[in-house]
């Protein structure tokens, strides 16, 4: 199973850097700590999705192309937003997707994480520190990979949702019916509330980055 990125490339950059990550296949991306087993093959195959592995901890995410918004951000330790706390460490790019959506009633959530029946599964079914809501609503997901040198910080927000074919993915009938539409009613898609486009949004936010200068934006 590939991995979604190589630490051995981030570890060196000794600067910010934004990565602008398109999706060119459909992909199920598994959190660090979930196996394989929980994700029907035949499914998957029959889909013509890959499987893939990242660092960060959470829940599945189902990767489409053309259907988010997706931008990691590098920080290097002792930099200015750099924290040691590991909550405190994300605020910033919730605070940073909120001035650039500039939409209102988004807000950053702070502490302990919310779960859900879903939660552990799939990652828009609970909220983690320096994740965005929108009245409630979970728009941005957050995850975070660190490490001695520096923190690669994931942002993803949807277009559109495929919560169906997830959860079909990951759950047996009726509990992926049942979790599709919950995740349907408690997510926000970013591409009603901004819309314009994933190109337009991802220049929005490179523009509302703090400091823009001082940033290195890389496609990956």
């Amino acid at each position: 199973m590939r991995e979604l990125f190589d630490p051995a490339t981030l570890r060196p950059l000794g600067q910010r850097v934004a990565f602008v990550r398109r999706v060119g296949r459909p992909a199920l991306v598994l959190g660090s700590t979930q196996s394989e087993r929980i994700v029907d093959p035949g499914g998957l195959a029959d889909a013509g999705i890959e499987l893939v592995r990242r660092r960060s901890g959470g829940g599945a995410v189902l990767l489409e192309p053309g259907a988010s918004v997706w931008v990691d951000t590098w920080v290097p330790r002792g930099d200015a937003l750099w924290d040691d706390d590991v909550s405190l460490s994300r605020a910033w790019v919730g605070e940073w997707w909120v001035a650039a959506l500039g939409v209102p009633g988004l807000e950053v959530h702070h502490g302990a994480a919310v779960s859900s029946r879903w939660s552990e599964l799939i990652c828009f079914a609970g909220i983690a520190a320096g994740e965005v809501l929108h009245e409630g609503r979970k728009l941005l997901g957050v995850a975070q990979w660190r490490a001695r040198e520096g923190a690669l910080t994931h942002s993803f927000a949807h277009l559109w949702a495929p919560w169906r074919l997830l959860c079909g993915l990951l759950l047996p009938e009726p509990g992926a019916t049942e979790a599709a539409d919950e995740l349907a009613a408690s997510s926000a898609l970013v591409g009603e509330l901004a819309p314009g486009g994933s190109d337009r949004l991802v220049e929005r936010l490179l523009g509302a980055l703090p400091d823009p200068g001082s940033w290195e934006i890389r496609p990956a």
